[in-house]
């Protein structure tokens, strides 16, 4: 693993957003899908995913029988987890309010949940329960009356069972077997099975964020998310064989993935790219995970801690561990970060699985403006405004003023047609 100055070091991948070809393609597919509906998800199906469906609904029977395969301690975890999850997005409840004035004027604001919101899930070696949790849980804590799943079947025609297990524990309405770009079209236009949603959440591979892209606008969508990464702050007391695993965490996620440590310590540094190398050697996802600490991960030594957070506010990563002594003394240092992880014992994976935090988070530097996902992706707020008469006679000429500044005479019509009425009163 490289070991360079901070300096030399800029954070930012060029991240993949599609050949022509690609763009081309996902055009077609939501077009094919916007005319013909479900023939046309049927032969995107059998092309993509090997498999004639004539219902895309999974089934009670399927349910049943998804629960059947998935062992006893996997339910427990997913449960507990699910359990975690639920109290750690609970606190993130807003509730509508409003205000009144003596003059009679009311404010306030109304919360109200989507109608209807459908989750990308991915499949075939790329199925992620945890996923459903993270993206179902939040929303029903939300309130979101439909949530709907879409996610590709096997050659079998079956979605992966701790899929189904996990949606039936999140409390999941509809699941579809329907995957790739054509499940984002068949979510933000509707097909004879598959009813259109107002918004689109989840991960998926190049095809299906290009076509989350190009439906924005349509329907709401949570993020166009790159590869994911991580970020270690690190001094030298922290374990090197505990910064090693948790890079390689993330590397083994994608080729694309970033890995980075942060750290003003050589010693540690050098430990840690020995310790990288070492557990390299019999990681079943080798190849991944070798092609991103090669490609994009490094070690970045600073001078001091200060400029180490200086660097992490720069880079702004979806995963920031913090490995220092007394990480809780430098907390409010860091201003530019999706989720962060402190102390030895905070490995990221405890927030990926079981701590309850959310693991959609924004990735690519684009912590700087954005947050994780939440409660907050899946409601709507409604201003409401009840003015007094008292509190227009008294404000009514200070609108016109700001009306006619801007040049809209009808907006100061329409308050000067009451204001004529006030004083025909006197």
């Amino acid at each position: 693993m490289r070991i360079v100055s901070a300096s030399q070091f800029d954070g930012k991948r060029s991240v993949d957003s599609g050949t022509m070809e690609q763009q081309e393609a996902v055009q077609a597919i939501l077009l094919a899908v916007r005319k013909r509906g479900d023939e046309a998800l049927r032969e995107y199906t059998e092309r993509f995913d090997r498999v004639r469906l004539q219902q895309f609904r999974v089934s009670e029977a399927e349910f049943a029988e998804a629960s059947e395969q998935v062992t006893p301690e996997v339910k427990a975890a997913l449960v507990e987890a699910a359990a975690n999850i639920r109290d750690f997005h609970e606190r993130q409840v807003r509730q509508s309010w409003f205000t009144t004035k003596e003059s009679g004027t009311l404010l306030g604001q109304i919360i109200r949940p989507l109608k209807r919101v459908g989750l990308y899930v991915p499949g075939g070696t790329a199925a992620y329960p945890s996923s459903v949790l993270m993206n179902a849980i939040p929303a029903k804590i939300a309130e979101v009356p439909e949530v709907v799943i879409t996610t590709p079947p096997g050659a079998d025609g079956k979605i992966n069972p701790a899929i189904l297990v996990a949606a039936q524990i999140a409390g999941v309405d509809e699941i579809y077997k329907v995957g790739g770009a054509q499940a984002v079209a068949a979510l933000t236009y509707g097909t004879e099975q598959i009813r259109a949603v107002d918004k689109i959440v989840g991960p998926g591979n190049i095809y299906v964020a290009l076509a989350k892209r190009e439906v924005f606008g349509l329907v709401s969508i949570d993020m166009v998310a790159g590869p994911s990464e991580i970020a270690v702050l690190a001094d030298d007391t922290a374990n090197p064989r505990y910064v090693a695993a948790d890079l390689l965490s993330q590397a083994e996620h994608d080729p694309m993935s970033a890995a980075i440590l942060v750290t003003p310590s050589q010693v540690l540094a050098d430990a840690v790219a020995a310790e990288v190398e070492r557990q390299l050697a019999d990681l079943p996802r080798k190849e991944i995970a070798e092609a991103a600490v090669r490609d994009h991960g490094a070690i970045l030594l600073v001078n001091d801690l200060d400029e180490g957070f200086a660097v992490i506010n720069r880079i702004a990563p979806e995963h920031l561990e913090i490995m220092i002594d007394d990480p809780f003394a430098h907390l409010g240092k860091v201003e530019n970060a999706g989720a962060i992880f402190l102390g030895p014992y905070s490995s990221e994976p405890v927030g990926d699985y079981f701590a309850g935090s959310n693991h959609v988070i924004p990735t690519n530097g684009t912590a700087r403006f954005s947050s994780p996902l939440s409660v907050d992706d899946f409601i709507k707020k409604s201003s409401v405004v009840s003015y007094s008469k008292r509190d227009l006679r008294e404000n009514g000429h200070k609108i016109i003023t700001l009306a006619e500044q801007e040049g809209l005479a009808a907006h100061g019509r329409a308050i000067a047609e009451r204001l004529r009425d006030f004083d025909s009163e006197k």
